[in-house]
C-alpha cells in the first residue's frame, strides 16, 4: 500500500486505495470522496425477544455520516479563505515547498502552479478547505468541493507537496 504524506509536514493526507486523475498540468490530483455511514450496524440473530418475554429495543448506538477521506486521514477542516488570505497562503507555500524538490520537480511546479491558481481563485467560495492531522499552518491544503449535480465531493490535492511512502 501507498500513503501519501505532506512534503511539509508528515501528516498522511491520501493513499492509493483513493484514485486520483492528474489536472493543471499535474500540479493538481482530482480525488472522489464518498460519504459513508459509520456507527452501530443491527444483525439480526434470528431472536425473537418480544414473543420469549423480553424487550425489543433494538441497539441504542448512533450512526453517523462522514466522507470517506476526511474520516480516514483525519483531515482538520479550516475556516475559508478569500481571495487576498489564499494568495498569501499560495506564496508561503511556494517558498517552503520549493527548496523540497528535485531540480526538475521545481522547474516544472514553478511553471505550473501559477495556471494551477488562477483556476482556483474564481471557486475559492465553493471549496472547503483542509489540512492534516498535525494542523500546522504550513501544510499543504486539501480543497473539497461538490461538482454540478454529484451528492459525493471531490478532493483537490497539491501533487508536489505530497512524498509516496510504502506501507
Amino acid at each position: 500500500m501507498l500513503v501519501y504524506q505532506d512534503l511539509l509536514t508528515g501528516d498522511e493526507l491520501l493513499s492509493d486505495s483513493f484514485p486520483y486523475k492528474e489536472i493543471e498540468n499535474g500540479v493538481l490530483w482530482e480525488v472522489e470522496g464518498k460519504w459513508v455511514v459509520q456507527g452501530a450496524i443491527d444483525v439480526d440473530i434470528g431472536a425473537n425477544p418480544s414473543a420469549e418475554g423480553g424487550d425489543d429495543e433494538g441497539v441504542d448506538d448512533q450512526t453517523v455520516k462522514v466522507v470517506d477521506i476526511v474520516d480516514t486521514f483525519r483531515l482538520q477542516e479550516q475556516p475559508a479563505f478569500d481571495k487576498k488570505q489564499f494568495v498569501t497562503y499560495i506564496k508561503r507555500y511556494i517558498k517552503l515547498l520549493t527548496p523540497k524538490l528535485e531540480p526538475e520537480q521545481q522547474e516544472v511546479f514553478k511553471k505550473n502552479i501559477e495556471g494551477a491558481t488562477k483556476s482556483l481563485l474564481p471557486k475559492l467560495k465553493d471549496f472547503q478547505f483542509f489540512v492534516g492531522e498535525s494542523m500546522h499552518d504550513d501544510g499543504s491544503l486539501v480543497l473539497a468541493y461538490y461538482k454540478e449535480g454529484a451528492t459525493d465531493p471531490t478532493f483537490l490535492y497539491f501533487a508536489h507537496g505530497l512524498k509516496e511512502v510504502k506501507c
